[in-house]
């Protein structure tokens, strides 16, 4: 592993902690789009790259970073390491910042933009490399691992049940591809089949997100049809409406019978929907 990326763990690990232990360290530093666009406060689509929503989201992360970042970084050099992974950090969060902008108190964070440049460049220059994890004797192939993290984020746009920057996983992708290439031209030549594969559907997706996002949107019940008009903004104010519902059940049961009469569960999602 890299210098760079040591730090960048690091950072993540650290950033993370504080971010997982005070509300309000996350709250300052996280994506969230009116801060960003109305309040100018443009270091968050850096800052919220740095946070995670829980240590499993982090170290996966991690873990994808560590078995990319090695090879690449070793034959690209530090400054162009650093270079692919804040502008695809940056890239992911702005395709994000332009899906939701009309969504103002729509947040996300996390690295995976940034992880999945790091990873997309690495297939593009160097596709017959194998990605194992801590000495394991097993490796998948990095273009393999890479289709599955465009899996990953699709299922997790359709779901949106977190908040975690699933459109900045395609975004940061596609940025750090590109900017590995045009880095080194060459490999567009040599390595383009690879490229091709890994490109299309995830430009693809970004298209559809753009411009016809109904298609990806399902309710809970996955059977369910929307109409073809149903887009994101009506699945976000849906959401939006089914949150302040329970709120005001919640709130209606406290008045009626006591804060103690709430289960752990309505009291932990009484906690959220305050927020």
């Amino acid at each position: 592993m890299g210098t760079v990326a040591l730090i960048l763990i690091i950072a993540n690990f650290a950033f993370s902690y504080f971010g997982l232990t005070k509300i309000s360290f996350f709250e300052k530093y996280k994506f969230e789009v009116d801060k960003i666009l109305i309040n100018k406060e443009y270091y968050r689509l850096i800052t919220s790259g740095f946070l995670h929503v829980s240590w499993v989201h982090l170290i996966f992360n991690m873990m994808s970073l560590y078995a990319f970042s090695g090879l690449l970084e070793f034959e690209i050099g530090w400054l162009n390491f650093t270079l692919i992974y804040f502008a695809s950090l940056i890239g992911g969060d702005l395709l994000a910042l332009f899906v939701h902008r009309n969504h103002g108190d729509y947040s996300a964070v996390g690295a995976s933009g940034a992880v999945c440049g790091i990873i997309f460049a690495s297939i593009a220059l160097f596709p017959g490399m194998g990605v194992g994890f801590f000495g394991l004797p097993l490796s998948i192939p990095s273009w393999l691992y890479g289709i599955a993290f465009v899996a990953i984020s699709i299922y997790g746009i359709k779901s949106a049940k977190s908040n975690i920057g699933h459109e900045a996983h395609l975004g940061g992708a596609l940025v750090g591809m590109l900017v590995a290439l045009a880095l080194h031209p060459y490999a567009l030549l040599e390595n383009y089949l690879t490229i091709l594969i890994i490109s299309i559907p995830t430009i693809a997706f970004i298209v559809i997100i753009l411009l016809k996002p109904h298609v990806l949107l399902i309710n809970t019940n996955f059977f369910r049809k929307q109409p073809k008009n149903y887009t994101i903004d009506h699945k976000y104010n849906e959401k939006k409406l089914n949150k302040q519902q329970e709120l005001d059940r919640l709130l209606d049961k406290i008045s009626s019978k006591g804060i103690d009469s709430l289960s752990s569960k309505e009291k932990e999602k009484l906690k959220e929907y305050s927020k």
